[in-house]
């Protein structure tokens, strides 16, 4: 995973150095994220609303369960690495957590719209993002209170300075399900026709964070989902050669790349309607197609008939 750190690292200083007079900038500097996601970015949240996550994920890096569906760290974990913060609690699960530096929204199975099915028939998470835009402006508000009514320095410690939110970098993972429940559910037409409107809602919330003070943004977009192995199980009596050199879905990944072309679109569109804010959209599609196509060298999963991935 050592790949993610270099990642992030590469972009970041990328950002810094194509911003504005970026040549006489400091490096980035952030002192809280706030995040929101699935469960690409989920530190804790399912784990905390519904069954906790039990071993074996986590327990090969943090040698427990960590609230991830991973063994080891999320790129929501280098971002923070990388910016010398503290990984971030889930706010679901508040219980010995620290906000100081941030929190973090996601939680496994969220989607950009509002969700019509329980996470019992299909995974899907009931805290969609219009609902972690919610919670987050809830405890915005509820945080600032208790901060400014404190009167121990100590009360203080794992709250967020009022002033920060403003400064924190707003990170957003999460499209990934959308799609899933579009393959399950409506044709490639229907799905590609509702792409649109899922964009937008993601823009939508966008404007939220921007109009609570949010001006740094930094959004994900979709990996190669027909590469996932749960996606192989809703397509039923196959076409021959429905699937690529790397045992991917074909035509699943070229909705993903579709709906990634949107999005940037979109995202060009939000620089302009949003003057003060920096937005960085990363191409998290590219990275991970290339070490599906390198996984022999970066050891991330082992062979059969020569370059499926199983």
């Amino acid at each position: 995973m050592e790949f993610w750190g270099v990642l992030i690292s590469g972009v970041l200083v990328s950002w810094w150095v194509l911003s504005v007079n970026g040549a006489n900038l400091p490096p980035c500097q952030f002192p809280a994220i706030y995040n929101f996601g699935d469960s690409n970015s989920d530190t804790g949240g399912i784990s905390a609303a519904f069954e906790p996550i039990r071993a074996p994920y986590g327990v090969p890096y943090f040698h427990k369960p960590s609230g991830r569906d991973s063994d080891g760290r999320l790129i929501i974990d280098f971002i923070a690495e990388r910016l010398k913060l503290p990984y971030l609690h889930a706010y679901l699960n508040s219980l010995g957590a620290n906000f100081r530096h941030g929190a973090n929204f996601a939680t496994g199975g969220s989607t950009i719209r509002r969700p019509n099915e329980t996470i019992y028939e299909y995974g899907i998470s009931p805290f969609g993002l219009d609902m972690q835009i919610i919670q987050f402006e809830q405890f915005k508000a509820r945080a600032t209170e208790m901060y400014n009514q404190a009167k121990d320095p100590s009360e203080k410690d794992k709250l967020p300075r009022p002033e920060d939110f403003s400064k924190a970098l707003y990170t957003f993972d999460i499209g990934q399900n959308d799609l899933s429940v579009g393959f399950r559910k409506l044709s490639f037409d229907q799905l590609r026709a509702s792409i649109p409107d899922i964009i937008n809602q993601l823009a939508s919330a966008v404007h939220h964070l921007y109009e609570q003070g949010g001006r740094s943004f930094w959004i994900h977009n979709t990996g190669p989902i027909g590469c996932l192995p749960v996606n192989f199980f809703y397509i039923l009596n196959p076409e021959p050669g429905y699937v690529d050199q790397y045992g991917c879905v074909k035509k699943q990944n070229e909705m993903a790349m579709e709906f990634n072309r949107q999005l940037k679109d979109r995202v060009i569109k939000l620089r302009t309607e949003l003057p003060e804010a920096s937005i960085t959209l990363v191409d998290v599609y590219t990275a991970k197609i290339a070490m599906i196509g390198n996984a022999k060298n970066l050891v991330c999963a082992y062979f059969l008939q020569e370059w499926r991935i199983h």
